[in-house]
């Protein structure tokens, strides 16, 4: 069973975080719009479907097959005799039939292995349904997290534009009054011009992630919601990189595709074998024939047969043995595959955990960081007012404070993004996950 990712609401923080905005789409909104429209999604949806006709396909050579047949024919035959004389006749007429045949395999060991197949085929397609799904909820996460962090940085970019433009006032009257330098003013001006541009940029990049998520959901991101001030993130559980590893060599849905590759590729083998077997089937038919006119009159005829065939390979120029050296191979192939497989999802584990790890660690010091850039800011400008500090202290203290900002809400949303991932690299990510995160919204 899927657990939801083991989050909990802590106290409000006194800073840091994004900017609010107008009420409007949630992330389990944006998901389930990307499950309507993603194509990828949809491409994966349909090759379900055509994967589940596996199973009647498979079982079709265990079922008898029944067949019809006509014809009807007009015969023109001229005919010339040589014996006392020679004579030539002519003989006009139609002659039709119909046949039912019925054939039931009793014994056709290849049949019934073709039928084991396609039960595992089908059981291929749902793991590479199941993934697809997996991978559509991390697109559409991260895609939105995306936008929340281009919205973050354009709102920071413009916030710190309006704080050093009053930093920028305050020099020029300081200057004016005789109180300054030139220099602050200048100073104060190339920190203004030098936020505009990085508000320029972030506008473009904010476009940019919006446009990405349009084609994950179909339509405009408009008012998306952001994470509620203080949230914090609880360790994953369980909280061993040993256990996540373990449930991803097993439960990972591209090892769970590997190992129905490679259970097919074993029966394979088996089903080449089988083509060595004798084969039996009991066979029936029932039929009529019939031709009229000519010199006999016509005449019409009834046969019905019922009866066992049996076939016995004995040679096929070495095809059968050459097939089931390919099969071992391709067995050894699909072998190799999975533990390539078993080894990526662990590999992809583990980084997800220290990731998740890492951001949690990182969370708690941008949060330390970001209590401290505030003091160091208030203290430059008091410091500033009082003539020992002067005017790039404060412009540096107050692009400290932004960046913290903005490393703060990164690092949350990046841990967020690493928590699914993880939960993807053990094959347990679901929407109840999304549900888990959509509630840290507002």
């Amino acid at each position: 069973m899927r657990k939801a990712l083991p989050l909990m609401m802590a106290g409000c923080l006194s800073a840091g975080g994004f900017v609010e905005l107008a009420q409007g789409a949630d992330l389990m909104a944006v998901y389930r719009d990307a499950v309507a429209y993603d194509a990828q999604y949809a491409s994966a949806r349909a090759a379900l479907e055509a994967g589940r006709e596996k199973l009647p396909q498979g079982r079709s050579g265990l079922l008898p097959t029944i067949g019809l047949a006509g014809s009807t024919n007009w015969n023109d035959v001229d005919t010339t005799r040589r014996l006392s004389g020679a004579t030539a006749t002519n003989t006009q007429y139609n002659s039709n039939g119909w046949t039912v045949s019925l054939s039931q395999p009793l014994f056709r060991w290849q049949n019934w292995v073709a039928y084991t197949q396609s039960e595992l085929a089908v059981a291929q397609a749902e793991a590479q349904f199941g993934l697809a799904r997996q991978e559509l909820i991390v697109r559409a996460a991260q895609a939105y997290f995306d936008v929340l962090l281009a919205q973050d940085a354009l709102a920071t970019a413009q916030a710190q534009k309006v704080a050093i433009a009053e930093q920028l006032e305050s020099a020029k009257r300081n200057f004016e009054v005789g109180t300054a330098t030139i220099t602050d003013t200048h100073e104060a001006q190339a920190r203004y011009d030098l936020t505009y541009a990085q508000e320029i940029a972030a506008d473009n990049d904010l476009t940019v992630k919006r446009q990405v998520l349009r084609s994950v959901i179909g339509k405009e991101p408009e008012g998306l919601k952001t994470i509620k001030p203080g949230v914090q993130l609880a360790r994953p559980q369980p909280d061993d990189i040993n256990k996540w590893v373990a449930m991803a060599e097993t439960a990972s849905a591209s090892v769970q595709i590997y190992q129905t590759l490679y259970e097919i590729a074993v029966r394979e083998i088996e089903k080449q074998r089988a083509a060595h077997y004798p084969t039996l089937d009991l066979v029936a038919s029932n039929g009529r024939s019939g031709a009229g006119g000519g010199a006999t009159g016509g005449f019409d005829s009834n046969s019905s047969t019922i009866g066992l065939q049996l076939s016995i390979p004995i040679f096929a120029g070495g095809g059968v043995a050459s097939k089931d050296r390919e099969a071992v191979a391709l067995k050894e192939k699909a072998g190799a595959d999975l533990e390539n497989a078993r080894r990526t999802a662990a590999l992809s584990a583990r980084q997800a955990y220290l990731g998740v790890n890492s951001g949690l660690a990182q969370v708690k010091a941008y949060e330390a960081a970001l209590t401290s850039s505030q003091s160091a800011l208030d203290s430059n400008k008091l410091g500033y007012e009082v003539g020992v500090r002067i005017n790039i202290d404060v412009l540096n203290a107050q692009s400290q404070l932004f960046d913290t900002r903005q490393k703060l809400a990164k690092a949350r949303l990046d841990t967020l993004a690493a928590l699914l991932k993880l939960k993807a690299a053990a094959g347990s990510l679901g929407e109840d996950d999304v549900a888990a995160i959509n509630a840290l919204l507002e």
